[in-house]
C-alpha cells in the first residue's frame, strides 16, 4: 500500500463538500461493482440529513453500512444496516466515509479534534477535524479492513460475508491507472475549499451587520439560534461549550459630574470589559439590558470557572481605575454537549445566584 496521505486540519463545512463528493462517486453509474460503503455519522441528527442519499446508495451497493452513537440502533434505509456505538468507543468520534469496488477506492476519515475555528459562521460549520481524504483504492481498503475489524461481529454475518467477497476481489485485480491523478484531484478540491472557507470567514471587504442595535460584538436572539444551530442541523454529544449566563448590576446613584459618569455610559463601559475578556471565536449574546450569555466553545469545566471568577475580579477593579464603572457582576455556567444550549436553565439558575447574593454558580450540562 502507498503512503498514507498526510491528515489535514479542516472544518466541517469543508468536510461536507468532500463527503458528498465521495457520496456522489459512489452512485455514478459504473460497471465496477461489487461495491461496498462504511459511514460513520457520529450522532443520528448527522445521518438522517443524508438518509436519502444512502436509501440509494444501498440499492446499488453490496453491503451498506451506517455507525452512530444512540440510545438504540434507528431504522436503516432498505438493504443497509446500522451499528450502535458506544460513546467511548474510539469511533465515536469519527466522520468516515469508505467506498470500495474492485477497480474504485474513495476515503473520508476525518477525527474529531472538540475544537473550534474562531470566526465560523456557526458552531456546526467550524467544528474542527484532523482529516485524510482520498480517491485510491489501495486506501480504501486499508480502511475496509480496519473498520471490519473494528466493528466485528456488530456486523451481521451477510454484510461480513459481503465485505470478505469484495476484498478478496479487490486483491486479485491491480489498481486503476491514473487513480493517483484523482488522488491529488480531491486534495487539492479540499485544501482550497478550506482557504476559500477562510477568505469568507477574513477576507478583505467582508462586513458584518450588527445583529443588536447599538451593541458592538454583541450578538442578538437571532445571531444565537444561527450560530448555536439552533436552526439548522445540529446534534447533542459533540463538541462542547461552555455557556455563562451573566447580569450585570450597577451601582445606584452614581453621580453625573463634569465626566459624565451616566447610566449610558456605564452600560457601555460595561459592554466593552466584557467583551474584552473574550477569546477569538467567542460569542456574547445580549438577553436584556444588562444581562447577557457568553458562549465559549471548546473550554473545559475548569477553565469556565476560573474564566468567570476572573470576569467577576475583573468588574471588582474596574471602579479603582475607571471612573465610568462601578458595577458587580452574577454568573451562571454550564459545560455542555446539549442541543439546543440549555440557556433556560441557566437564567434560572441566575436568578437564583442573584438572590444568594452568590457571584458564581454552576449546573450541571
Amino acid at each position: 500500500m502507498p503512503d498514507t496521505p498526510a491528515a489535514q486540519r479542516l472544518t466541517k463545512r469543508t468536510l461536507v463538500t468532500a463527503s458528498h463528493a465521495i457520496e456522489r462517486a459512489a452512485l455514478a453509474a459504473a460497471e465496477d461493482g461489487p461495491m461496498v460503503v462504511f459511514a460513520l455519522f457520529q450522532r443520528l441528527p448527522y445521518f438522517e440529513r443524508e438518509r436519502r442519499v444512502y436509501e440509494s446508495i444501498a440499492g446499488r451497493a453490496a453491503a451498506t453500512v451506517v455507525g452512530l452513537v444512540g440510545d438504540q440502533v434507528p431504522e436503516p434505509p432498505a438493504g443497509a444496516e446500522a451499528v450502535l456505538l458506544d460513546e467511548k468507543d474510539d469511533l465515536a468520534r469519527e466522520w468516515t466515509v469508505v467506498v470500495l469496488t474492485p477497480r474504485f477506492g474513495a476515503v473520508l476519515v476525518a477525527y474529531d479534534l472538540e475544537q473550534f475555528q474562531a470566526g465560523a459562521a456557526t458552531l456546526e460549520s467550524g467544528r474542527l477535524f484532523e482529516a485524510r481524504t482520498s480517491f485510491r483504492r489501495d486506501e480504501a481498503l486499508h480502511e475496509v479492513l480496519r473498520l471490519h475489524k473494528q466493528l466485528g461481529d456488530r456486523l451481521s454475518p451477510a454484510a461480513r460475508s459481503a465485505v470478505d467477497a469484495v476484498v478478496d476481489r479487490v486483491r486479485d485485480l491491480p489498481a486503476t491507472p491514473g487513480e493517483s491523478r484523482a488522488d491529488a484531484a480531491l486534495r487539492l478540491f479540499t485544501a482550497r475549499a478550506e482557504r476559500d472557507h477562510d477568505r469568507l470567514r477574513s477576507g478583505p471587504g467582508k462586513t458584518r451587520e450588527p445583529e443588536t442595535p447599538g451593541d458592538t460584538d454583541l450578538a442578538g436572539e437571532p445571531g444565537l439560534l444561527r450560530w448555536s444551530g439552533t436552526t439548522g442541523v445540529t446534534a447533542s454529544g459533540v463538541l462542547p461549550v461552555a455557556v455563562l449566563a451573566v447580569r450585570i448590576t450597577h451601582a445606584a446613584g452614581a453621580p453625573e459630574g463634569p465626566i459624565g459618569r451616566t447610566a449610558t455610559r456605564q452600560h457601555q463601559a460595561a459592554i466593552e470589559l466584557l467583551v474584552s475578556r473574550l477569546r477569538p471565536g467567542d460569542r456574547a449574546v445580549k438577553a436584556g439590558p444588562d444581562e447577557f450569555m457568553l458562549l465559549l466553545p471548546a473550554l473545559d469545566q475548569d477553565a469556565a470557572v476560573r474564566f468567570a471568577y476572573e470576569l467577576v475580579a475583573a468588574f471588582s477593579a474596574a471602579e479603582a481605575r475607571s471612573a465610568f464603572l462601578s458595577a458587580t457582576v452574577t454568573v451562571a455556567l454550564t459545560v455542555t454537549r446539549r442541543r439546543p444550549l440549555p440557556q433556560d436553565e441557566l437564567h434560572r439558575a441566575l436568578d437564583w445566584a442573584v438572590t444568594q447574593n452568590a457571584p458564581v454558580v454552576t449546573i450541571a450540562g
